[in-house]
Parts: C-alpha cells; structure tokens; sequence
C-alpha cells in the first residue's frame, strides 16, 4: 500500500508540473469572447483618438449588423482589417470588406 501511494504521488506531482509549464498564447487577431471581440490595444487607442463627425444612422448598430454604403467609414492606419465610424455619437469598428459590424466603443 506504501508504494501505491508513492506512485500515485510521483504521477500527482508530475501532472502538476506540466499544467504549471503550460503558457498562454497571446494573439494579435481578433478573438472572440461571448459576443464581445478582443481588439489589438492600437486598433482600439487610434479608433478613440480619432475625430471624425457623427453620422446619423436609423439601422440597428450591434455586433454583426451590416453598415449601409452611406455611412462613411475610415481605415485604421495600419491594421487594414479594421476601419472604424462614429454613428450616433458611438464608435464603431467595422470589417472594412464587409461593412459588418465588429465591436462598439462605448
């Protein structure tokens, strides 16, 4: 029984160990967490930095809603996957190929 228990304690300790060794992987796309997307720290930082006028947009503005072809968005310098617009006096970071909507800044 001694040794049973030795065994069971060495493997306990290994098992231990590799969940300690584990690290997380840090990514710099989009990720997504219910419905909220984990934008990179610079998209989000320029997106509020900007001004840009408000537009005035009567649709539905939520994650996954399509902006129409006359709300005027702009590209994020240097992460062409995102543009962003201000509607309603919310900014909004789209998909820029689809127009969808990716997040609002609140």
């Amino acid at each position: 029984m001694h040794k049973t228990l030795m065994a069971a304690g060495a493997a306990l300790i290994a098992l231990s160990g590799a969940a300690h060794a584990q690290t997380p992987v840090i990514t710099q796309d989009p990720v997504t967490t219910n419905s909220t997307v984990v934008l990179p720290g610079e998209v989000r930082t320029y997106v509020l930095e900007q001004r840009v006028p408000s537009v005035t947009y009567d649709g539905t503005i939520a994650i996954g809603a399509t902006l129409p072809d006359t709300v005027e968005i702009h590209e994020v310098q240097g992460h062409s996957d995102y543009a962003y617009t201000v509607v309603n006096d919310h900014r909004v970071i789209v998909n820029p190929q689809t127009r969808a909507v990716i997040q609002v800044l609140e």
